[in-house]
């Protein structure tokens, strides 16, 4: 993996314009360079431009030792002394079954906000065989909201994708393609 800016050159009201993104580089399993655009930066002054590539040259160097800990911050000139803290090395990082939480999150505050929940509550009684129809059909109102598709492709791929099992309290069973 590395790190490094990028330039985006345009010509706009008769002058060159340059943008700045970070982009991030990793090869897939079939070797293929792969480049993500991490964060967009705008037009930069040359201080900026400088102080973006020294931090892109620090998290793209090898894993740093246990002394020579990048930062995010300058430190002082002259810091004081500090207690020892923990090193983190970037490098050992992975992520495990990401989901989308910020959006179902605020859609079920909307849906509670609403009082939409009390509302369904009298009005949709759970099944014999125990569903929650209330948290089926919250569910699909929020995949309609965020990401909107058939209740297949819901089933399929997006309620494993999103945190509404964790929002709701409910087992992915909830998503069945029968329940929907």
């Amino acid at each position: 993996m590395g790190l490094f800016l990028r330039r985006y050159r345009r010509h706009k009201n008769g002058k060159d314009h340059a943008y700045w993104s970070i982009v991030e580089n990793s090869r897939s399993p079939s070797g293929k360079v792969l480049q993500r655009q991490v964060i967009y930066l705008g037009e930069l002054t040359q201080a900026q431009h400088q102080a973006w590539e020294a931090l892109a040259t620090k998290f793209s160097a090898p894993p740093p030792s246990e002394v020579d800990q990048p930062t995010l911050l300058p430190l002082p000139s002259d810091p004081a002394p500090a207690p020892p803290t923990p090193t983190i090395r970037f490098s050992d990082f992975s992520l495990h079954h990401p989901r989308q939480w910020g959006a179902c999150w605020i859609a079920d505050r909307l849906w509670r906000d609403l009082q939409l929940d009390a509302f369904w509550k009298r009005h949709l009684p759970p099944s014999r065989e125990g569903t929650d129809w209330t948290a089926v059909l919250q569910t699909l109102v929020t995949y309609r909201l965020i990401d909107p598709g058939s209740e297949f492709r819901l089933h399929r791929d997006w309620f494993s994708r999103s945190a509404m099992a964790d929002i709701l309290g409910d087992d992915p069973s909830l998503a069945a393609k029968d329940n929907l």
